[in-house]
């Protein structure tokens, strides 16, 4: 039976997920309203962004052997509460977002509420196969919490569950889990995921840009840099992948991460690229450094500092973002007035220094909480297995 085989949530899951869905229900009825004066225009993009997060985040989350149910079905879940708890933090938080103390939503509201959601899905990835849902809704209430006003969102997520990921660290997963490998059929899924995503992230770029009076056409600029961006990304992770290979050979898993580098690292510097070459040299860099990361970065921080990163989020998301920033910091210096370019360096500096250390802080203060025995943490030989949650009848043995 399920409770002999790993520790059963019955008594946990349920009673979390009603007591925050009431908490929810409850939040919305007495200060979310509806915004009818909102810009329709924006629906495309949100229905862009809403593929990526489920479709995009949840195929790309199947490439485990023994854990694609879970790896799907707990995206779906974990991006579910996340929007929720992101349109109220949204609108608690910051200013323009209430009006008399209410919360009126937006597709703007809708979108940024997404977005917050992929930086919770990029956390997960760190810690993906070692937690159970019920430890995933307490990461993901932590995380949103600061997510709602950091601008890194790439960054803070990837950091964060990084963080979360070595506190939780387990021996019995050293050097490799007997169950953290993939086949032929979940590298096909989860290349599915990274189609959808690759396909779609200009828009996640480009969704909350606007033109403005002394700058016209930024948003189409920002669609056809992150475009070239990608394009790019894909050749130099296909490269990468057969020269680091002894066999000489491509290696998926290369590829259903790396192509999306130049996308994250063109998203953080998109407002200062105006040219196509520096947009392609972005992306360059940044699956190059990916590629490589994938390769010797991944063992190397396990066996280093003890950190198992599930997904390699810190050469997927938090490397191409910090690159991203040295692109922006760099090319604002160049074009601007000595005096903008001191203040802007200022700011930028402190912006990512402020993201890293609150996610590091908060990623380390979150991963004790999450090894509380009311949570039913799961045991070594259960990680990375979808029989310890989900009902598999043909297995089910006749008496």
């Amino acid at each position: 039976t399920a409770p002999g085989y790993a520790p059963s949530l019955r008594s946990r899951l349920p009673l979390v997920a009603f007591l925050l869905e009431t908490i929810f229900i409850l939040l919305f009825v007495f200060f979310v309203k509806i915004e009818h004066n909102g810009n329709a225009f924006l629906s495309t993009e949100f229905q862009d962004i809403h593929v990526m997060i489920f479709m995009g985040f949840g195929f790309l989350a199947t490439f485990l052997l023994r854990y694609g149910f879970s790896g799907s079905g707990f995206n779906v879940l974990l991006a579910a509460m996340a929007i929720q708890w992101a349109v109220l933090m949204n609108g608690f938080l910051l200013p323009q977002r209430h009006h008399k103390r209410e919360i009126h939503i937006s597709m703007k509201s809708m979108i940024e509420a997404e977005l917050c959601a992929a930086s919770a899905l990029v956390a997960m990835g760190a810690v993906h196969g070692k937690t159970n849902p019920v430890q995933y809704k307490f990461i993901f209430k932590i995380s949103h919490i600061l997510i709602s006003s950091i601008m890194l969102l790439h960054v803070f997520g990837a950091l964060f569950g990084v963080m979360v990921s070595w506190v939780l660290y387990r021996e019995g997963i050293e050097p490799v889990h007997e169950k953290e490998k993939t086949d032929r059929k979940t590298g096909l899924f989860a290349m599915f995921g990274t189609l959808f995503l690759w396909m779609f992230w200009p828009s996640f770029n480009s969704a909350m840009v606007r033109d403005h009076k002394w700058e016209r056409g930024l948003k189409l600029t920002v669609i056809y840099g992150t475009y070239l961006s990608l394009a790019v990304s894909v050749v130099m992770a296909m490269s990468v992948s057969m020269l680091t290979s002894a066999k000489g050979k491509m290696n998926m898993v290369h590829l259903q991460s790396s192509t999306l580098s130049g996308g994250v690292a063109i998203g953080v510097a998109m407002t200062a690229v105006h040219t196509p070459w520096i947009a392609m040299t972005i992306g360059f860099c940044a699956s190059l450094l990916s590629a490589l990361g994938f390769c010797y970065m991944k063992n190397h921080m396990l066996f280093a500092f003890e950190c198992h990163d599930t997904c390699s989020v810190l050469n997927v998301h938090a490397v191409p973002g910090i690159l991203g920033w040295f692109a922006l910091l760099f090319l604002r210096l160049a074009s601007d007035e000595s005096t903008i370019a001191v203040q802007f360096a200022v700011y930028h500096i402190c912006v990512l220094l402020i993201t890293a250390c609150m996610s590091l802080v908060m990623g380390t203060a979150t991963g004790p909480t999450t090894l509380i025995h009311i949570w039913r943490p799961q045991q070594d030989r259960k990680c990375f297995d979808d029989q310890a949650f989900w009902e598999f009848p043909n297995l089910v043995v006749q008496k």
